[in-house]
């Protein structure tokens, strides 16, 4: 990857290969399995020594929980681009910040 791969791109590559509105609770369930194994990477400190031997480590388990979280937006129809920005405000008031939210980046 390039470094330039968006979140509109992951949602719509995601949606392309993996839409299924009648899986929503499977997909759910996917999700909360992953968060498992993320977090039994995280305390075994299993990062992946290079970009390709990922299997298992910190690096697969969050794309895991990325890729399902994204999922479950898409049968929600719901632009993660669009509500990080909404969020960011909200959040912004609450617990302020000099680092600010960039739209377009």
């Amino acid at each position: 990857m390039d470094g330039k791969t968006t979140i509109k791109y992951l949602q719509s590559y995601i949606k392309e290969k993996d839409y299924h509105p009648e899986l929503l609770k499977d997909y759910f369930l996917k999700l909360s399995e992953e968060v498992g194994e993320l977090s039994y990477a995280m305390r075994k400190g299993l990062k992946a020594r290079n970009s390709t031997d990922i299997l298992g480590t910190v690096d697969e388990e969050l794309w895991d929980v990325i890729y399902y979280a994204l999922a479950i937006a898409n049968i929600y129809d719901i632009d993660i681009e669009q509500i990080a920005k909404v969020k960011s405000e909200m959040n912004e008031s609450r617990y302020p910040s000099s680092v600010k939210f960039e739209e377009g980046r």
